[in-house]
This record gives C-alpha cells, sequence and structure tokens, in this order.
C-alpha cells in the first residue's frame, strides 16, 4: 500500500482537481489522507461530503507544511508515502510509475515526479532538487522545455510537493524537521538521507502538473523571505559538520553576501540579513545530523555534488535565459 499524504492550508479551491486525479491513478492500493491546517475556508467539509474515502486529519491551528506531513505520515499505513501539494494535478500513471521506479533501488530513500507547470505547460516546474558549495538550493529543470529532462538520475533531493518516500526510513530518520515550518524542508531531509548513505531519484516518467505556489501565493514575500533565510542557515547547520562547514564556508558566506544583494534589490534585504542572524542565535535549538566515522564516504559524495553542482547551476542558468529569449 502507498500512502499519500496531503498537507492543505486553505486549498479548497484546488482539492477537486487533485483529489480526482488521485482516484484516478492506475495504481489503487492507496489510502489518501489529507492534513488540515486549520482551513478557514471549507475544505474539511468539503472532502467529507465529496470525498468520504479520504481520510481527514485536522490540526487546530496552522502548523506549516513540515509537523502537518509529519502528522500525516505517523498515521500512514503504507509501505510507501506519497507527499503531494493539494495545488497538483497527475497524470494516470503517476504513482504506478513512481512504484516501478522504486522496485530494486538499493538504499532507496525518495523518488520524485517530473512537476510541470500547471498553467505552461509547455515548461518544467521541478526535476529534483538540487544543493551546491554556495548554500543555495534550486530546482533543477525549472523553466526549461518539458521535452527536456528525459533521463532518470539520482539528485540531491526530491521536491516534497510530489514524491513517493520510503516510510520506515522517513521514521528512522526522524521525519520532516518542524522547526522549518516550511522551504526547504525537502531538502534538508534529502540532505540527512544522502548523509547515511540512503538516495534520493527523479523519475521522468512520472508525471504531475503544479501550480506553481499557488498555495503560498507570490513568489517573492517578506513571509517567504523570512522562511527561506532562516532554513537555509538551519540547513547548513544542521546537515554539516564542523570540518565540512569550515571547509565550504569561504563559498557560503559568498552565497549569503549574493543572495543579500539580491534581497535588496527585491526590497527584502533587511528582512533576509535580520532572519540570517537569528538563525544562527537559534543554533542551540537545533539538532544536528549525527556525524558517524562509518559514514565518510557517503560525506565525500555529498561534498564533489557540491562541487559539481555549482556548474550545473550555471548551466541551469544559461538554459532559462535562452529559453526567455525564444518564448
Amino acid at each position: 500500500m502507498i500512502s499519500v499524504v496531503i498537507p492543505n492550508y486553505n486549498g479548497k479551491h484546488f482539492l477537486k482537481i487533485c483529489i480526482e486525479s488521485l482516484l484516478n491513478q492506475s495504481y489503487k492500493d492507496i489510502e489518501i489522507i489529507m492534513v488540515d491546517n486549520n482551513s478557514s475556508d471549507g475544505s474539511r467539509e468539503f472532502i467529507n461530503k465529496f470525498y468520504p474515502s479520504v481520510k481527514v486529519l485536522s490540526l487546530d491551528y496552522n502548523s506549516g507544511f513540515s509537523p502537518a506531513v509529519n502528522f500525516g505520515i505517523e498515521a500512514a499505513k503504507g509501505e510507501f508515502v506519497f507527499l503531494l501539494n493539494n495545488d497538483t494535478e497527475l497524470e494516470r500513471d503517476c504513482i504506478k510509475r513512481l512504484f516501478d521506479f522504486s522496485k530494486g533501488k538499493e538504499n532507496l530513500f525518495s523518488v520524485g515526479a517530473k512537476m510541470i507547470q500547471y498553467n505552461n505547460r509547455n515548461y518544467i516546474d521541478d526535476a529534483g532538487d538540487e544543493y551546491n558549495l554556495f548554500g543555495w538550493a534550486f530546482k533543477r529543470g525549472f523553466n526549461q522545455l518539458v521535452t527536456s529532462n528525459k533521463d532518470d538520475r539520482r539528485v540531491f533531493s526530491c521536491c516534497a510537493g510530489a514524491a513517493l518516500y520510503k516510510t520506515d526510513i522517513l521514521r528512522k530518520i526522524g521525519g520532516f524537521d518542524n522547526a522549518f515550518f516550511a522551504y526547504l524542508e525537502d531538502v534538508d531531509i534529502g540532505y540527512r538521507a544522502n548523509c547515511y548513505g540512503y538516495k534520493n531519484y527523479y523519475c521522468s516518467s512520472a508525471v504531475v502538473y503544479h501550480i506553481i505556489s499557488g498555495t503560498s501565493g507570490n513568489k517573492k514575500s517578506e513571509f517567504k523571505t523570512m522562511l527561506s533565510a532562516r532554513n537555509n542557515i538551519y540547513l547548513i547547520y544542521k546537515n554539516m559538520p564542523f570540518a565540512q562547514l569550515m571547509l565550504n564556508l569561504p563559498t557560503i558566506l559568498i552565497g549569503i553576501l549574493v543572495k543579500s544583494i539580491f534581497f535588496i534589490k527585491h526590497g527584502f534585504g533587511k528582512v533576509y540579513l535580520i532572519e540570517s542572524f537569528k538563525a544562527i542565535k537559534n543554533f542551540k535549538k537545533m539538532k544536528k545530523t549525527r556525524f558517524e566515522f562509518k559514514n565518510i564516504l557517503h560525506y565525500l559524495w555529498i561534498q564533489i555534488r557540491l562541487f559539481e553542482n555549482v556548474f550545473l547551476f550555471l548551466k541551469e542558468r544559461i538554459v532559462i535565459a535562452k529559453n526567455k529569449k525564444l518564448s
């Protein structure tokens, strides 16, 4: 069985398309769990009335993405958990292809779908998440033609908006970090899985259409800047052992400087810097990923990947720029 966990906050207007596409899946051995973050738009009532087979778990406050999905994972009965944003629509064979892809993969932790922009289906939203030496997480394939990224591959982490996870490993490594609330929590758990030797993959044939920022709103906002700044610092501190942190500190500081300039240009520089410093002050509250020498080869893989992803990031931006000129 696969347990589908959908976090929801005032997303009633998305739910019909999302749930209908789940009920129409060719893979039938699924349970659907919607975790509602105290919505005020009638989301729970809508699901209970029209989709009684969907299990609704209700929270009495807006806990954010991480606590909501953890709540759903605790209730999940499946061998796999498929995390899914509410602002999505799945192709009919999506879950089957993710499940089939997972078979025989040694140390698999997660496998992510090919996420295509819902309102512009010629372009990709996400083909796996990557992370580089500058401390920048980025979506592979973003704004590239849908005909690209045809090859299945190992990725640094999967976008939790449409990804299949091994339930037992999710629980074993501690689930999503509630301190993140939202944003970068999927990169954090993917990073943590890499540290322990588990692997994350991208499956090109499993397709999900995603309304970009459909739930959270505009891409650039003070709230998103605040969470992104804080969580990016948490991500580095939590997952890099001291030696690796010292090795990468020069490029990380350059990355923070460049991001500061970017957010200053968009009117959020003060928020970005304040939240970054607040995150540093909160280090004592964070639970670090435990470093064990037996995992040294996994950290070596991570370090090489961080280096390679500097060049991948530049390559991705060049492709995006070319596509913009052509469109």
